[in-house]
């Protein structure tokens, strides 16, 4: 028989005995960060996501249907793709100067510092996937969810941009490993695949919003969406920052630059190295 949540954590909206699995599963699988510290936010992110979106839909297994199944396959389908991809892209020659960048930087940080990005990285895993446990939980206590639809739309979204973009730069930084990509979405947007997870995440939280019965609901299941928002932000700034060095003297690159959109299509903002973003 299933474990059914406890009835007060359901009253304030909050199975806190699931988040602290939650939590020690991302602690887990977020360690490989001690071998080399971006598996923090590459490998042990992918881990993370698609762990929580295996465990906890077990647990609900007696009343998981719907929509709220299909949110927790599209976060286990986030968690194995992105997993896959980074997987495969250590293995490229286009990435092997970066990869050994990381690894450079990795090397500086030691001790203290290594478990406070473990902890904290950790707890954000657990806050990005909050609003699908919110999900199940509301589920499990009869509770009716029309916010699902919409926010899981965004979601396939989503998905689909992150992955068709990883997809086509792959493609063409095999073909053309020491130019810029510039080619389908690229065309659009300068940063698809970041869009794209923004778009994702942003669904995952639009989908929970019925399951939302507290104000601390609203809180924890908010702060995961800000602060990967943020993160996407400050990937893009710092990704842009790259691309400015090594093709900034290329006449293509800049008038790629001044044309493309960086983020956000058809939204006429062209860069974001004035930004000012403290995670990513």
């Amino acid at each position: 028989m299933m474990l059914l949540p406890d009835t007060a954590g359901e009253l304030i909206g909050m199975p806190w005995q699931y988040f602290g699995l939650s939590l020690a599963l991302c602690l887990l699988l977020s360690a490989s960060g001690f071998k080399r510290v971006e598996y923090f936010v590459s490998l042990g992110y992918a881990a993370s996501i698609a762990a929580q979106s295996i465990v906890m839909p077990l647990l609900y297994r007696d009343t998981l249907s719907g929509w709220t199944l299909l949110q927790s396959l599209l976060l286990l389908a986030y968690g194995l793709r992105l997993g896959i991809f980074l997987a495969l892209r250590e293995r490229t020659a286009s990435f092997q100067k970066e990869n050994a960048e990381n690894a450079a930087r990795g090397a500086k940080v030691r001790g203290l510092m290594k478990a406070a990005i473990w902890i904290s990285v950790s707890l954000l895993y657990v806050l990005m996937f909050l609003p699908a446990l919110l999900t199940m939980s509301a589920q499990a206590a009869g509770l009716a969810l029309p916010s699902a639809p919409v926010g899981i739309v965004l979601m396939v979204a989503g998905l689909g941009i992150e992955a068709c973009a990883d997809w086509q730069k792959s493609r063409f930084k095999r073909k053309h490993p020491a130019r810029f990509c510039d080619v389908g979405l690229y065309r659009m947007v300068r940063f698809p695949n970041y869009f794209g997870e923004m778009v994702f995440w942003l669904g995952v939280w639009i989908s929970a919003m019925s399951a939302y019965q507290s104000p601390l609901a609203w809180v924890l299941g908010s702060l995961g969406l800000v602060c990967i928002e943020l993160v996407m932000l400050g990937s893009s700034r710092r990704l842009e920052l790259k691309q400015a060095d090594r093709y900034g003297s290329a006449a293509a690159y800049r008038a790629y630059t001044a044309t493309t959109p960086v983020l956000f299509p058809m939204v006429p903002l062209y860069s974001l190295q004035k930004l000012k973003v403290l995670l990513g």
